[in-house]
């Protein structure tokens, strides 16, 4: 008996030590579970270094994406040039156009009375067209710069996507506040605007409103289609050939007797047409004239 009562006790010792000590264990692994409900708290130091981060991947992005528009735009500039030699001018320097460009800022002055200024401006504004279609367009069918544009900003945004996710794994960061901080990191303003949460995420990029809108105001401001560094290279060309013009209409008198004869149109346009320089006379300038235009298009494209 003695020896039954024995065993039982150190049995029931036994399951009772068990027993605590998986009541134990059981406690101990209630109370280091986190609670779902019960966000991580990320420190503002972590948070430094995940902004740190960002910016060290946007500078990596960059690079690549900064050197396929320069090469890209270095062949557009390529082209342009050659365009300019091939048509743009000789058609500018050549007598013909020299006569009608003279007729114009002539008709432009007398026509509308609103002085050498507003001649120059009319002249500008048809060179500037002049220039667009025979050069500007042609190239843009080739290599077109807005095109340019939307691929590199995709390069730079792919780039800068496929680095983002290594950076919130880096630090631990649970994904709802990590795309909370993406979303409070404006990537384009102003209004409308985009985070940098929907930069990266946009597919396709032209899907982001505010990123079409940026790509409105960008073309807008560069002229349209086309428009580019040599968008606006003609203007002091155009400018000075104006002033020039203008300057050789005075020596010329004007509107001339004849004009005052016939009246009308007709004897305006048979008047102006002397103001322009003498063939023999254009073709010794002529040389020197390529060389400014030339001079002037290329320091203002490149």
């Amino acid at each position: 008996m003695p020896d039954r009562i024995h065993r039982t006790v150190v049995l029931a010792a036994y399951s009772l030590s068990a027993a605590l000590l998986l009541a134990l264990a059981g406690c101990t692994g209630r109370e280091g579970a986190p609670d779902p409900d019960q966000p991580l708290v990320v420190s503002e130091r972590t948070w430094q270094w995940v902004d740190r981060d960002i910016g060290a991947a946007s500078l990596t992005a960059k690079g690549p994406a900064e050197n396929y528009a320069r090469g890209s735009m270095e062949a557009w500039r390529s082209r342009v040039r050659q365009r300019s030699e091939e048509d743009f001018i000789p058609w500018y320097t050549s007598y013909w156009t020299q006569q009608w460009l003279s007729i114009k800022v002539a008709w432009y002055k007398l026509g509308d009375g609103e002085g050498d200024n507003a001649a120059v401006r009319r002249l500008a504004a048809y060179l500037q067209d002049q220039y667009h279609e025979r050069v500007l367009a042609p190239v843009a069918e080739e290599i077109d710069p807005e095109a340019i544009r939307r691929q590199t900003t995709a390069l730079y945004a792919r780039l800068l996507g496929e680095q983002i996710p290594g950076i919130r794994l880096r630090y631990g960061v649970p994904a709802r506040q990590f795309e909370r901080r993406l979303k409070a990191i404006r990537a384009i303003a102003p209004a409308p605007s985009a985070s940098l949460y929907e930069l990266v995420h946009a597919r396709p990029l032209d899907s982001l409103a505010a990123y079409a809108a940026l790509l409105a105001r960008i073309k807008q401001a560069g002229g349209g289609v086309g428009a580019g560094p040599a968008d606006a290279t003609i203007s002091p060309v155009a400018e000075r050939t104006a002033e020039k013009l203008l300057a050789r209409l005075a020596v010329s008198g004007g509107a001339s007797a004849a004009a005052a004869a016939l009246g009308g149109v007709a004897g305006m346009v048979l008047s102006l047409g002397a103001t322009g320089i003498g063939a023999i006379a254009h073709a010794k300038e002529r040389p020197e004239l390529e060389a400014q235009l030339r001079q002037m298009l290329d320091c203002r494209a490149g």
